[in-house]
């Protein structure tokens, strides 16, 4: 049976079906409405999920796929936490970014997304400057933008931790993967049903009640991978950029998974009249 990583034949198979009916439809086009029938959003989101799940598989086979010490281009971001797993589109304006993204792409298309401290600082160039743990990922697609602006989809990885800065024609960072801990024990299981029944309440959705496979729409995964799951949670929550910091810093799953449930129980910040 196909899934999703078989999306390009199934648009191609649509398109050629439809052609034999006098139907033209672009390869865009066919692509796009194979995303929506999956229930991603559009063909980006598919696209970037099909080379995270071939990345991941080729990285499987791997016995050190992020070796300490690698040297790999920064992306900073002034207000925004990417997570492992998480597939988002960001915005490069500066020109040292730019040559970052610029040089990854000619190579292994790795980046290292961190938070700077502060997001008024144009040019975060020291260890200060930026937190000590940010995420490697994987640019999945770039687009220059009418205003010279560069659109880039990333798929993060894995947490790493910064040990060291390089700058020249772009900021590089010396890095070392973060290996986790405690998300195969029983305790995790258990906090992942606690998470999941706590994103229900606090995002007022009732998973019962959605059709079969609409839960996909709402981004989460499964309680089976109680890692996944917690970083799947922490960026749908209305929570400032330190908060999110600080659960991307917790290598723990059991500590991770029991500060959203915390944060989840502590309800939506109210909006100021």
């Amino acid at each position: 049976m196909r899934d999703f990583r078989d999306a390009k034949a199934m648009a191609k198979t649509l398109r050629e079906a439809l052609h034999a009916k006098s139907v033209t439809f672009t390869t865009s086009e066919s692509q796009e409405l194979v995303a929506r029938i999956l229930g991603y959003r559009d063909w980006n989101v598919l696209a970037a999920k099909i080379h995270s799940t071939e990345l991941s598989a080729t990285l499987a086979q791997a016995d050190a796929p992020f070796p300490l010490g690698a040297n790999i281009p920064i992306v900073p971001m002034r207000d925004m936490v990417l997570f492992p797993h998480m597939i988002s589109r960001i915005f490069v304006a500066r020109e040292k970014t730019r040559h970052a993204v610029e040089h990854s792409l000619v190579g292994d298309r790795r980046v290292v997304v961190v938070a700077q401290r502060r997001g008024v600082d144009d040019r975060p160039g020291t260890l200060d400057a930026l937190y000590p743990v940010g995420v490697i990922a994987n640019v999945v697609d770039r687009q220059t933008q009418v205003d010279g602006a560069l659109k880039v989809t990333v798929c993060g990885l894995q947490r790493t931790g910064i040990v060291r800065l390089t700058e020249g024609e772009f900021l590089a960072a010396e890095v070392a993967p973060i290996e986790e801990q405690g998300g195969h024990s029983m305790e995790a299981a258990s906090l992942s049903s606690a998470v999941l029944d706590g994103y229900q309440t606090y995002a007022e959705v009732d998973f019962s009640a959605l059709p079969p496979g609409s839960k996909a729409r709402f981004g989460l995964p499964s309680i089976g991978d109680p890692s996944l799951l917690a970083d799947t949670v922490a960026p749908l929550l209305s929570t400032s950029l330190e908060e999110k910091q600080q659960l991307l810093e917790t290598r723990d799953v059991v500590t991770r998974l029991k500060r959203l449930v915390e944060l989840m129980s502590a309800g939506r910040p109210k909006a100021v009249a």
